[in-house]
């Protein structure tokens, strides 16, 4: 058996690796774009302020490895241009001489993930833009940092609250512009304000309801353009959001977003052709329907179950709850579940709690306050999603509440919980088993 996965990522070699383990007949050919193998993405920020000493200290395995040791013909430089389903081939060109491949397949893994979207501004091919969604390009943003003094970061999601982290550490003046009325939409208004602050308590200067409209220079960006004026800075970094790289991918059923639409099996809408990752929808289970929420966890998990379908075992994907947590200088930031958004577009009657708890025993040194928002069906009482932010314990109390939103437990049900106690780790009742004030329709 031919398999050929597109993308030498999360998924691709999670998936490369369940075939090597369960089908020692398959003969694997894995087609990267870059020269980059298996490595963490979620990492790259933290490069900047040198908690990661390096970026290949991200790497988990190389491309050597995996040809030496496993007996994968891994490719670099190789970009997929076309899929020809009928014939069952992948045609492209190396990226460096331009030269045209060709490869037959009996089965296919589209692992392509996803690139940073980088919107339609004016001079948006300024010197001085930047994004930071692979290892190349944190190298390059590495290579310029000590020559610059000021930072604005355009976005408020994950990566850029990180990144205005990290460079802030570096002692670089930091800016955040964001089109959106709070950091962090998806937050509740209440906890995205604690966000907020924590970032002026450390010195980033926030400029909210802002659309960027452009960028200020002649060959080097030397300021931001928006609606309200030109805001002067050395570098920009673009952190938007991202978009799956589907576009070679014709005829497949599709987001409209890009991400290629595949069952609990990981298959397409096309025979013989699977896909994981970042490309790929994500099941959720709260929702029941088909999402797109791009996660390193969630890519690897996928490409597992897609690797072992491929060699030749039947399993299934069981979905996601859309939990996610971030460190964001001295808060937590968790949520899983269903945000209010969510619930509006579903249409679900909707209860929301909120308290604020502590993180252990309040009588313990160092307690720290944490606010939570729970949002509970009407009528079924069944969990639909919490939110958290704190300093401390927020990743505890997300994990306990993803796992009941993945057995679908009731509001109840969370105080019949056999919980761990100890003064140090939380109070005789857990900071989410506390019965909270009811605030009634979210």
């Amino acid at each position: 058996m031919k398999v050929v996965i597109i993308g030498g990522d999360a998924a691709g070699m999670s998936a490369a690796m369940e075939i090597v383990r369960n089908n020692k007949a398959a003969q694997i050919l894995v087609l990267e774009k870059g020269d980059v193998y298996s490595y963490g993405q979620c990492g790259l920020p933290y490069v900047i302020n040198g908690k990661v000493p390096h970026t290949d200290d991200l790497i988990a395995r190389d491309v050597e490895e995996f040809r030496a040791k496993y007996g994968i013909d891994a490719r670099i430089f190789h970009e997929v241009t076309n899929i020809d389903t009928k014939l069952k081939k992948v045609s492209g060109v190396d990226v460096n001489s331009r030269e045209p491949f060709e490869f037959l397949y009996d089965k296919l893994l589209i692992a392509t993930g996803a690139s940073p979207i980088i919107p339609r501004l004016e001079n948006a091919d300024l010197q001085g833009i930047h994004t930071v969604k692979t290892i190349p390009q944190m190298e390059a943003l590495m290579r310029v940092l000590p020559n610059v003094k000021h930072v604005t970061i355009i976005g408020a999601g994950y990566i850029g609250l990180e990144v205005a982290e990290t460079i802030r550490e570096r002692g670089l003046e930091v800016r955040l512009i964001h089109r959106g009325k709070r950091l962090m939409s998806a937050l509740d208004p209440k906890l995205a304000q604690m966000v907020l602050e924590e970032a002026r308590k450390h010195g980033i200067e926030v400029l909210l309801n802002e659309t960027t409209l452009g960028f200020k220079g002649a060959t080097h960006v030397e300021g931001v353009r928006t609606a309200s004026g030109i805001y002067e800075t050395d570098l920009v970094i673009v952190a938007t959001g991202v978009r799956p790289n589907t576009q070679f991918a014709n005829g497949f059923a599709k987001l409209e977003n890009g991400a290629l639409i595949v069952n609990e099996h990981m298959e397409t809408s096309i025979e013989h052709v699977y896909a994981a990752g970042d490309c790929a929808t994500h099941y959720h289970r709260i929702k029941r329907q088909m999402d797109y929420l791009p996660l390193g966890s969630t890519a690897n998990k996928q490409g597992r179950i897609a690797g072992l379908n491929i060699a030749g075992y039947m399993q299934k994907y069981q979905g996601i709850v859309g939990t996610s947590i971030l460190k964001f200088f001295n808060l937590q930031i968790g949520m899983t579940g269903l945000t209010n958004a969510d619930a509006d577009q579903l249409h679900a009657l909707v209860e929301a709690y909120e308290m604020e708890v502590n993180d252990i025993a309040s009588y313990y040194p160092n307690v720290r306050p944490m606010k939570l928002r729970m949002l509970v069906e009407q009528q079924s009482r069944q969990l639909l999603g919490m939110q958290a932010v704190g300093e401390n314990g927020v990743d505890k109390r997300i994990d306990v509440f993803a796992t009941a939103l993945y057995n679908e437990m009731t509001f109840e049900d969370l105080l019949h919980l056999d919980l761990a106690y100890a003064p140090p780790f939380s109070g005789v009742w857990d900071a989410i088993m506390q019965m909270p004030k009811r605030y009634g329709k979210k």
